[in-house]
């Protein structure tokens, strides 16, 4: 059994894999190419990918009948792999459900309190030599503490969020999902994104990224939030209409952003770049060692799995 891991691992992954498998580590950081894909599904019967990998229905379609027949994805979400495309190929495909949830949640509230108390900024300030020292009217930013938040999105990371925000910083929470959700916190469930977009201080985004979440925030929906809002993206660059939401800050109809991911990643736009009130994150959402090596092991647990021939752990 041939496995290929598309991407360097954290080295306790890589080390089991080497003890477990036929594996090949591909070096590149970047995403694979479609000369690559093909290579990967005719080639192996294995494969580990992960963001980026555009694993299509025309890459399927090329592959004919291919020798791998589980893409063991690395990350939870997974819309960068044509599942159905898979299926009918004969591909099974699974994910890393419940590893990321936590450092994801972190992250978000990293960007919150960033964004809100202008910690960015602050920090390009001192760094620069050009503090003059503190005063009473330095760099006031918008408090966070007993505010009201939205979140977009209340499955496990949507939940960890409102955890923090509600336990940690006694804040409101409101949502919007497709259904009601039962709580172990007080939490106001709020079906039409706009209503709840109208109604918060921070909107947090943590929706999958699908067909049916592309662009769901748009201008529209920016243009019912408070102008002292902040937006916060954790989830997918395209739930956001980035040219949308450059113009809304540009036009100060929001305070300000806080992103880990974007639109067209890695390509950032250089308004946003240029904007003091957005801050801007390299996709750290999942970004550490225990982490990645978590999810590492998960995506390995499947692949020992379906070598056993046992029942796929995390199925998509």
């Amino acid at each position: 059994m041939k496995l290929l891991i598309t991407r360097p691992m954290t080295p306790a992954v890589e080390a089991r894999a080497r003890a477990a498998f036929d594996v090949e580590i591909r070096k590149n950081t970047a995403p694979m190419t479609g000369r690559e894909m093909l290579s990967a599904l005719t080639d192996f019967d294995v494969v580990v990918p992960t963001l980026g990998d555009q694993f299509s229905a025309r890459i399927f379609a090329d592959a004919g009948s291919p020798r791998c027949k589980l893409l063991a994805n690395f990350g939870v979400g997974y819309n960068h792999i044509d599942v159905e495309a898979a299926r009918a190929a004969s591909v099974a495909v699974t994910n890393t459900p419940g590893a990321v949830t936590g450092a994801t949640a972190d992250i978000a509230m990293t960007l919150l309190l960033s964004t809100a108390r202008r910690a960015g900024e602050g920090e390009r300030l001192v760094r620069a030599g050009q503090w003059q020292g503190w005063h009473p009217t330095q760099m006031l930013g918008h408090h966070v503490t007993g505010k009201r938040v939205g979140i977009v999105g209340m499955g496990r990371i949507g939940q960890a969020i409102a955890r923090r925000c509600h336990f940690g910083f006694e804040m409101q929470v409101a949502y919007q999902s497709r259904s009601a959700k039962k709580l172990d916190f007080p939490a106001e469930f709020t079906p039409d994104l706009k209503a709840l977009a109208a109604s918060v201080d921070f909107l947090v985004l943590a929706v999958p990224g699908s067909a049916e979440t592309r662009h769901l925030i748009d201008a529209q929906v920016l243009e019912t939030m408070k102008p002292s809002a902040i937006l916060v993206n954790i989830a997918r660059g395209e739930v956001v209409d980035e040219a949308a939401l450059v113009a809304a800050l540009q036009k100060g109809q929001i305070a300000g952003a806080g992103l880990d991911v974007y639109e067209f990643e890695p390509e950032v736009p250089q308004a946003l770049r240029e904007m003091e009130n957005v801050t801007l994150l390299p996709h750290l959402g999942t970004a550490t060692e225990e982490v990645r090596s978590s999810m590492g092991h998960m995506a390995l647990d499947n692949v020992a799995a379906f070598v056993a021939g046992e029942a796929l752990p995390n199925p998509v």
